[in-house]
């Protein structure tokens, strides 16, 4: 089931999330590379990355990572002009453009990794335990945590939020966190 189709210049991208994605079924698509380090346990999280030049399939690649469940959505997601920063799981994936090339992949978060933002050169990670932030080479900056997860009981309100002058995050509990952009609390 293709969940994303996103146009970026000449090159279209589709995203496929494959929850059942079983490694040795022979339905499998033939993939360029497969990245996501090796486990003998079911990957929480499979995504294909297909990009394609009109119509025609450039390269397919798949991404996997452990940790908490997640999806593709809008905000899961940063396409620049030459690459692709994308929520797996725990981990953080950022691929070149138009090749799919592998450039990193960071573990962000002990469980989830829900949204990835641009902010100036870099990356702001929601995790659900942590929140990030990413150099444009994947490396962490600096993280925090709170009292509980980054997840809001109440489903109307959005948990998370980058203003102008700080990252506002609510945990379970519905407390409110303010962390300036270098990762110090705002009281």
């Amino acid at each position: 089931m293709i969940v994303s189709e996103v146009f970026a210049g000449a090159y279209t991208l589709k995203f496929n999330s494959l929850p059942a994605y079983d490694e040795g079924s022979v339905d499998n698509h033939v993939y360029d590379a497969v990245y996501g380090k090796d486990s003998e346990y079911r990957f929480t999280a499979v995504y294909e990355i297909s990009v394609f030049l009109t119509n025609d399939l450039l390269k397919r690649v798949l991404i996997r990572a452990k940790g908490g469940g997640t999806a593709i959505h809008k905000t899961s997601l940063v396409i620049e002009e030459d690459l692709i920063v994308i929520c797996c799981s725990d981990t953080v994936f950022c691929l070149s453009l138009p090749e799919l090339t592998l450039l990193w992949n960071t573990k962000a978060d002990l469980a989830t990794c829900f949204e990835v933002f641009k902010y100036q050169s870099d990356y702001i990670v929601h995790g659900e335990l942590e929140i990030s932030r990413l150099s444009r080479n994947g490396e962490i900056i600096w993280q925090q945590s709170g009292a509980d997860i980054f997840v809001s009981t109440k489903s109307n309100e959005d948990n998370f939020a980058i203003t102008d002058n700080y990252i506002l995050a609510t945990d379970w509990d519905n407390r409110k966190y303010k962390f300036d952009f270098d990762g110090n609390i705002i009281v």
